[in-house]
């Protein structure tokens, strides 16, 4: 793979890349259909996370337009097991996405900092589920989320890292990552499967 050999550079990485093969990303094709799913998966273990997607599912024949998300019945959406929060939410997504759009091409026209500003506006949505639609979903190579608890463990139990004062640990992490670039997503696929903590795509 293209990215192999510039990661290779990092040894520490290099042995995960031995031990873990390489990564494909695949583009997601409905968007907000994606960050609907990334929501109702939060805080959950990706078995149940798994259940409650698919009886959302239940209650549409196939996959569900945003105007039928919107016209959903608050209950209904509560029954499937979502929290008051959630389908909250889900809808906020499905309202956007009528209102603003957030299709591949508008926001192929986007740099990553910019998509993170454009989908933050959405009540429920925030940083880091709009990096790994970023990663999973748009398939940006070079996204680093430092706010990802996986991923800083990750990095301090691969490079040894060690400070009290968390503001000083979060740099060191961030300054680790900048010689991955421009293939940061990937780093961050290795470090993820190092402790075998993948998010859900």
């Amino acid at each position: 793979m293209h990215y192999v050999a510039h990661l290779s550079k990092d040894e520490k990485l290099k042995k995960l890349i031995k031990q873990h093969g390489t990564f494909k990303l695949n583009k997601q094709k409905s968007l907000y259909l994606y960050l609907c799913y990334s929501i109702v998966s939060q805080q959950l273990s990706t078995k149940v996370a798994k259940v409650i997607k698919q009886r959302f599912l239940g209650l549409y024949e196939g996959e569900p337009t945003p105007q039928q998300i919107v016209d959903t019945a608050f209950a209904k959406l509560r029954a499937v097991g979502m929290s008051n929060a959630k389908a909250n939410y889900v809808q906020n997504v499905a309202r956007f996405e009528m209102e603003k759009g957030m299709d591949h091409k508008k926001l192929s026209k986007l740099n990553n900092e910019e998509v993170i500003a454009y989908l933050t506006q959405i009540k429920g949505v925030g940083r880091w589920t709009t990096e790994m639609l970023l990663m999973f979903a748009l398939c940006r190579e070079d996204v680093f989320a430092i706010d990802d608890l996986g991923l800083q463990q990750a990095v301090i139990s691969l490079y040894g890292l060690k400070h009290r004062k968390k503001k000083i640990m979060r740099d060191k992490i961030l300054k680790i990552s900048e010689q991955w670039a421009p293939y940061r997503t990937y780093a961050c696929m290795y470090l993820w499967r190092s402790k075998d903590n993948v998010p859900g795509k």
